[in-house]
């Protein structure tokens, strides 16, 4: 479904090609992430424990730049997290407001046991496209997401 403005071409194009970008985008998700429902883990909760199991402990901007999300809203993602026992927030050197975040054990197990499967999900959904394609998308999201970033 495309856009019902009745704009000039040029506005009809951008907004049909969002609309596009973002009906895509939210159907892929929905199917990808309903696996996380089960480990009762949303997106941003699963995404701050991947990135803490393949970057190592982070501080919690750190974690909230990796995955576009406010201090605000990280800080509740990781709150979650730690009174599930998946993290635990550690203060480093003598900077006590410098505070990182860890995967306990727990956190460790469970984003190793889902990680895999999650994986496995993306690459059945990708495979619709072609590798060529694969790489086209990849590149235009990226022009499209570094916009503005000098």
């Amino acid at each position: 479904m495309g856009t019902h403005y009745k704009g000039i071409e040029k506005e009809i194009r951008a907004l049909n090609t969002y609309i596009k970008l973002m009906r895509a985008a939210e159907s892929l998700t929905s199917r990808l992430n309903s696996h996380l429902a089960s480990a009762r883990l949303t997106i941003s909760q699963f995404g701050a424990l991947e990135a803490l199991f393949h970057l190592g402990p982070l501080c919690q901007r750190e974690l909230s730049e990796k995955l576009l999300k406010s201090s605000g809203n990280i800080t509740m993602v990781v709150d979650n997290l730690e009174k599930r026992g998946l993290v635990e927030r550690k203060r480093e050197g003598e900077d006590r407001r410098y505070v990182t975040v860890h995967l306990t054990d727990e956190g460790r197990r469970l984003i190793s046991e889902i990680f895999p499967a999650h994986v496995a999900a993306i690459v059945e959904e990708m495979n619709i496209l072609t590798a060529s394609e694969q790489n086209e998308l990849g590149r235009l999201c990226r022009v499209l997401g570094l916009r503005n970033r000098g």
